[in-house]
Parts: C-alpha cells; sequence; structure tokens
C-alpha cells in the first residue's frame, strides 16, 4: 500500500470540460498512460462548483487535488469559476491548470490574474494532445508536493 504522503500516490482529478471529444481523449491519455489518478469530470461550470462545495448529487464527491479547466464553458465561464475557486478559502490551495483552446494573450494574463497554476493551449494534432495531458498529469504527480487536505 502506498502511504497517504508517497509522491506517486494517486491523485484526484476534476476535468471541467464541455467538448465530449476532448473529454474522450483526455480520459484516453490517461488511460494511456497507464495513469492511476483518478479522473472526474463535469460539463460546465456550475456543475464545477457544485462538485467542489460537495453539493447535491455531488455530496460525496472526493476533494480534487487538481483541476483541469476549460475557459469556454456553459452555464458558468471557466473564468468565473476559476476567479470563485481562488477567492473560497476552503478551495483555493487546489491547483487548477486552464486547459483551453484559447491562445488570446489577454486569456492568458486573466487567467494568471486569477492565479491559476498553469495556463495550456490544448494542441490540435491528437497525438500531441495525449503528450500534453500526459506531461501535466507527471508533473503534478511526480514533480509537484500537493497540499493534503
Amino acid at each position: 500500500m502506498i502511504p497517504p504522503d508517497h509522491p506517486l500516490k494517486p491523485i484526484d482529478v476534476l476535468l471541467v470540460e464541455d467538448d465530449p471529444g476532448d473529454t474522450l481523449m483526455i480520459r484516453e491519455a490517461f488511460a494511456d498512460n497507464k495513469v492511476r489518478n483518478r479522473l472526474s469530470c463535469v460539463a460546465d461550470g456550475v456543475e464545477a462548483l457544485a462538485f467542489l462545495r460537495r453539493e447535491g448529487e455531488y455530496a460525496d464527491a472526493p476533494r480534487p487535488d487538481l483541476v483541469l479547466l476549460d475557459l469556454n464553458l456553459p452555464r458558468k465561464d471557466g473564468r468565473e469559476v476559476l476567479q470563485e475557486i481562488k477567492g473560497d478559502p476552503e478551495l483555493r490551495t487546489i491547483p487548477v491548470v486552464v486547459l483551453t483552446t484559447s491562445e488570446a494573450e489577454e486569456d492568458v494574463l486573466r487567467s494568471y490574474e486569477l492565479h491559476a497554476n498553469a495556463y495550456v493551449t490544448k494542441p490540435v494534432d491528437f497525438d500531441r494532445f495525449i503528450e500534453v495531458v500526459r506531461q501535466i498529469d507527471e508533473f503534478f504527480v511526480e514533480v509537484v508536493r500537493l497540499p493534503r487536505v
């Protein structure tokens, strides 16, 4: 059994993504990489905040160790979600990686102003997309020390 503070202990990842194709590719990237991490997925910003706050149907949801957040979401935009996460004392320590198609400099700047931990533009090429997700996962599992709350 892996001790709770072991650096390679599986982590809980929340993917906030409204594009079913991107969700599928990210799931495949985790599977292809034989990632033991647990991936939960929600499709909009309202669901993301309910999941993070363990409200309603998400009352038993695990607290994510990492959030992968798209910016362009229905019901509540990813920027608003990021602002609420980083403004909430209970959630602000969860690392948030913005994973989006936007290459706009204003989106990059605004995300960092809202305290995103990283900003990654989704590659269009499938193999490159898989590689980027694998690198994010490896970085947050093998390199970074995450708070255990």
